[in-house]
């Protein structure tokens, strides 16, 4: 199949599988030198500035300078991921990093959907907050890549570095899936790589204020996220 073929459409599963095999004797930066000659402009990273996010933002400078990255701004983000992302730009200026935002501001939301909608209905949060602003983002690309690592919940241990995405009808790549935690932050330290100050402070997953906390579960990256809740996915993946 010519890679310019390549589209959620056109792939089928044997294909699929077919290219996660291929890459699984390859480099990380290898299969990011494929998804960009492979996809071009048709491919955006959506990057939420964690630990991961650093790792591939430094591997993709290396392939592609211009590289087009989305962040999903829910206006609840944290300052200090706000700062970190300011140092990116300065450190990576060759980035092309576009913010995105919901329709609603946070003071339309709460009027429609009264205060706290986060706490009274987290997942309808964010598919106002994240999931429909990403989907119109990809409407407009063949491909994306995430951070998904496999071992940071069992709900992400079968991603392939290629995955149909059903959600949004795209292909989504993963080029970190058999990356550890403690691989993530050597690389960063051997690096002098940038990143969030709150992963000195016990936050190793960080998204919005209102839904995230420290926890001391290392066995769970995912345990500060909707603390309480049998939520533990924004619904970007599943």
């Amino acid at each position: 199949m010519q890679s310019n073929s390549f589209s959620y459409d056109s792939l089928k599963d044997s294909d699929y599988q077919e290219i996660h095999q291929c890459f699984s004797q390859k480099t990380t930066l290898d299969l990011i030198h494929w998804a960009y000659h492979t996809f071009g402009d048709d491919l955006v990273y959506s990057c939420s500035f964690g630990a991961e996010s650093m790792v591939l933002i430094d591997l993709i400078y290396k392939v592609e300078p211009k590289a087009k990255l989305v962040f999903l701004d829910t206006d609840f983000h944290f300052r200090e991921t706000y700062q970190l992302i300011e140092k990116v730009k300065e450190i990576y200026p060759e980035l092309n990093i576009e913010f995105i935002k919901p329709e609603l501001t946070p003071t339309e939301q709460a009027k429609e959907y009264g205060d706290k909608l986060w706490e009274t209905n987290p997942d309808l949060c964010c598919q106002i907050r994240k999931i429909d602003p990403l989907k119109k983002v990809l409407s407009n690309t063949r491909a994306w890549i995430s951070g998904l690592r496999r071992d940071q919940s069992p709900l992400r241990a079968g991603t392939n570095f290629v995955n149909k995405d059903d959600k949004f009808q795209s292909i989504k790549i993963c080029p970190l899936i058999y990356w550890t935690w403690d691989e993530i932050w050597d690389y960063i330290k051997a690096h002098h790589l940038p990143y969030n100050e709150l992963h000195n402070h016990h936050f190793p997953s960080i998204g919005c204020t209102y839904c995230t906390i420290p926890t001391t579960n290392h066995a769970d990256s995912r345990a500060g996220r909707w603390a309480g809740q049998t939520k533990t996915e924004c619904g970007l993946h599943y």
